[in-house]
């Protein structure tokens, strides 16, 4: 890309991740083989059932691309494998730590458990040589505070047993994050770490409800620009952004990406993280999301460091990992 390429950062971390949103044309492939099922589609066809393009049109759209992955990803195998081919393709293009989330009620079509949905995403993970940790997502919704609840169970029996935290997903427009103050008040309780999806599909005062909640982390948050006083908040707490740029442009989040605030909450001092979100499905990686931010922004070497350091620091890892996390970044520039 340049000059300034030969000096960016090629080490990276992704705290936002989604399993589902990662399966590409060739992990596709490999769980349909493993399970005898028809793809019905292959090349390109393949690729537009599992991802969109410049012109997708709204959040819908985009949603769709999940229907292949998930009919994929009912059997413990399935999962197993999913995860472990996720965390290697990352390990490949540079990432050296990642957390991978993902909603075990969605799994579970078939006859197959929670706790068995998340045991196999734990073992898979565990057979990359990648860092990961796993989030575990309660899903926003109707008539599934049961389903969420033993989420959040499940995130405290595996809790430092290859799951890092929880998180909360879904339709954030339709189902508002103060539904879930007595779900999350249970969370608090049990100690498990958690982040929330908000800011994205709502504005500023789902954010304020996350963190009134205790998130450590706020998963997107793009939208906190339209509470002045929250952007002085999060700025003076510390608490970090996962922000995922050709996420939010693809899916409308922000209809104009000029005014994306990303470099303006940086410059302010908000902890802001970039990520993939759902690498398949947006046809990028976390390279590309930093190059973006570069190409379009003017995000300098320099800043990709302190946008990685802050991931080091928002990771729901032990100090000994984020202490290695800031060494990795520290030598983290492309060497001649």
């Amino acid at each position: 890309m340049g000059k300034t390429d030969r000096t960016f950062p090629n080490k990276y971390i992704d705290l936002h991740l989604h399993l589902d949103g990662a399966v590409t044309s060739d992990i596709a492939k490999r769980l349909a083989d493993m399970q005898g099922i028809e793809l019905h589609a292959e090349g390109e066809a393949l690729e537009k059932l599992l991802s969109v393009g410049e012109d997708c049109k709204d959040l819908n759209e985009f949603l769709e691309c999940f229907v292949l992955p998930l009919k994929l990803l009912q059997t413990a195998e399935a999962l197993e494998e999913c995860a472990f081919l996720v965390a290697e393709k990352m390990r490949e293009q540079g990432v050296i730590y990642a957390e991978i989330r993902f909603a075990p009620q969605l799994h579970c079509e078939n006859g197959l458990s929670q706790r068995d949905a998340v045991k196999a995403v734990i073992k898979g993970l565990s057979r990359s040589e990648l860092k990961t940790g796993l989030i575990l997502c309660c899903m926003r919704g109707e008539g599934i505070e049961e389903k969420n609840l033993e989420t959040a169970e499940l995130a405290k029996d595996y809790l430092g047993k290859g799951v890092n935290a929880l998180d909360l997903a879904g339709a954030e427009g339709l189902f508002p994050t103060e539904n879930f103050a007595e779900l999350f008040a249970k969370v608090r309780e049990s100690g498990v770490p958690f982040t929330i999806h908000a800011g994205e599909a709502d504005g500023s005062e789902s954010v304020r409800k996350a963190i009134e909640f205790g998130a450590a982390r706020i998963g997107h948050g793009v939208r906190i620009y339209e509470g002045p006083e929250l952007v002085a908040l999060i700025a003076e707490r510390g608490i970090p952004l996962e922000m995922c740029p050709n996420s939010n442009r693809l899916t409308h989040a922000v209809e104009n990406m000029e005014n994306y605030p990303f470099m303006d909450y940086l410059s302010r001092g908000i902890k802001v993280t970039i990520n993939t979100d759902d690498p398949a499905i947006e046809r990028t990686d976390i390279a590309e999301e930093f190059r973006y931010m570069e190409r379009s922004f003017g995000l300098t070497s320099e800043q990709g460091r302190e946008v990685l350091l802050n991931a080091a620091d928002a990771a729901f890892a032990d100090e000994e990992v984020k202490e290695w996390l800031r060494q990795q970044i520290a030598l983290g520039v492309n060497e001649p």
